[in-house]
């Protein structure tokens, strides 16, 4: 354990089918399900959040509801997780709405945005969080199919869903985007992620200017190494021995511990902020 009380390297080998569940890894990621204290920040609001059924999307969720607000809770077919995060929300006493679905295809985008406005009545913060990767040594080895899904996911659809709840978004809402480390550092075997990332970050900057006047914020958030099911369901397992050893903490950071920034964005206390890329990265540099 580190001496914040968090687990630390090494970790056990361990390696899921893609996308991979919570209640597999070991050990089990900290979401703040027992330690986040909310403050009202978000009182009435309603959050869409993309996958919120586990990682920092389901951190975020249960941070989002103890601060007030409804959650949509958006995610591809991990139902058991998605139910879980819907679990933590309504014991917020919040309103939880589960949909899964493929958030590469726009129309499912649509419906997402319509059902949350349907069920829920509003749209006041959008959190572009889903995201895929695959770790590759050789670029011959990435098929087109698999690149095209990275981008799909990763870029696309928060284009996607941007798009369509803009026209829905009040003064005083906020675009929160989650980029990463390695937009600024990619790491070769993450060749598709790290070029979608990079993406991200421009498309937060370039969409704060083109929304600024409707009085919507973008931001981004970026993480460093954080353990989530992503991590055992595409890096081999010699790799999650030692996850997250190399930052300046000597950890991978837990998805409870980038929360307070998704409410700082999302919330009065940042109404000062758009265009901005928050590094969450256990003392990463970002150049």
């Amino acid at each position: 354990m580190s001496d914040e009380g968090r687990p630390a390297p090494p970790f056990p080998e361990q390696q899921q089918q893609p996308p991979g569940t919570t209640a597999q890894m070991q050990p089990v990621p900290d979401h703040g399900e027992h330690s986040y204290r909310g403050n009202a920040r978000l009182n009435g609001k309603v959050a869409l959040i993309t996958g919120a059924d586990s990682g920092i999307g389901k951190a975020v969720a249960i941070a989002y509801a103890r601060e007030g607000a409804d959650v949509a809770i958006s995610f591809l077919n991990e139902v058991e997780d998605g139910e879980d995060t819907a679990k933590w929300v309504r014991q917020a006493g919040r309103k939880a709405l589960v949909i899964p679905g493929d958030i590469t295809h726009e129309t499912h985008c649509r419906d997402l945005v319509q059902h949350t406005m349907r069920e829920l009545g509003s749209i006041d913060i959008l959190v572009n969080n889903a995201a895929f990767q695959r770790t590759y040594a050789d670029i011959g080895d990435i098929t087109v199919e698999e690149w095209d899904q990275t981008f799909r996911t990763n870029i696309y659809a928060p284009f996607f869903l941007s798009k369509a709840a803009v026209p829905y978004m009040r003064p005083g809402s906020s675009i929160i985007n989650t980029t990463s480390i390695q937009s600024r550092q990619p790491s070769s075997h993450l060749l598709a992620y790290a070029s979608t990332k990079g993406a991200i970050s421009n498309f937060t900057a370039g969409l704060a200017e083109m929304v600024a006047e409707k009085g919507i914020r973008v931001n981004a958030v970026a993480p460093g190494p954080i353990w989530t099911p992503l991590i055992p369901s595409t890096m081999p397992s010699a790799k999650t021995s030692n996850f997250g050893a190399q930052t300046l903490l000597g950890r991978a950071g837990q998805p409870a511990e980038l929360a307070g920034a998704y409410v700082l964005l999302a919330s009065e206390l940042g109404s000062y902020m758009t265009g901005a890329v928050i590094p969450v990265t256990g003392g990463e540099i970002m150049i």
